[in-house]
């Protein structure tokens, strides 16, 4: 199972939210691409990163330091936030992305994720964002009608490299993630699968791969807290 280091970006600095909430945020670096060369120099074989502004907005906001951690790292980063068009993914993809990850178009313009996922192979991720089992869009602010599973099974034959499945209601609540559903959902579809929201513990990263079936998790303010030490635990994952 890989371990993905989150980046979330907020006015041009390295945050998190407790649940999505803009309002809730805690900056724990100014600088996302020296935050970013820390995880590498630990092991990390992926980043995640996310544009949160561009996420509200509907188009890149935080261009400026994602090309910076491009710059600076040469380990394969995902970017998801405001990517709504062929042309953003495209020139994000130009600029050494190993892949993009699209959230609100996958529930308000699906076709547009399926000519994405044909035109760059294997760069393209669904981000699914759910409270309670439902969808929500835009900055997780919107809530849909729209189940989580539906929705990941109308990708199956798209080819799609991963879906990203976030529960809000644990995403940086450090409570722990939601493992059954994950799982679940993981199950039901031949995607592979990344686990996001509420990863806290390495106990929580052994859980989510002691299932078998998810193929990566995120984490963030259990890095940046110290609650999960990253050499340590890409070490424990690795046995």
């Amino acid at each position: 199972m890989i371990l993905y280091p989150a980046i979330d970006l907020k006015d041009g600095q390295a945050v998190r939210l407790v649940r999505g909430d803009m309002d809730r945020s805690t900056v724990f670096n100014e600088d996302p691409a020296a935050q970013a060369r820390a995880f590498v120099e630990a092991g990390c074989e992926w980043l995640h990163l996310v544009d949160l502004n561009g996420a509200f907005a509907g188009k890149p906001v935080n261009a400026a330091p994602v090309e910076a951690i491009l710059e600076a790292c040469e380990v394969p980063a995902q970017l998801g936030g405001g990517m709504r068009d062929m042309q953003t993914i495209e020139a994000w993809l130009n600029k050494g992305l190993a892949r993009v990850i699209l959230g609100t178009v996958a529930v308000e313009n699906p076709d547009l994720v399926r000519t994405a996922a044909r035109a760059f192979p294997g760069q393209v991720a669904v981000g699914i964002d759910a409270r309670n089992g439902r969808v929500a869009t835009k900055g997780w602010a919107e809530e849909t009608d729209v189940m989580v599973t539906d929705l990941a099974k109308s990708f199956e034959d798209a080819g799609v490299a991963a879906i990203i499945y976030t529960d809000i209601l644990r995403d940086g609540a450090m409570g722990g993630p939601n493992i059954a559903a994950t799982a679940a959902l993981a199950r039901a579809i031949s995607i592979p699968v990344i686990a996001s929201g509420g990863v806290s513990s390495l106990e929580d990263l052994k859980a989510l791969n002691a299932t078998g079936v998810i193929e990566g998790a995120i984490s963030g303010r259990a890095l940046y807290d110290g609650a999960i030490d990253l050499a340590t635990a890409l070490k424990e994952l690795a046995a």
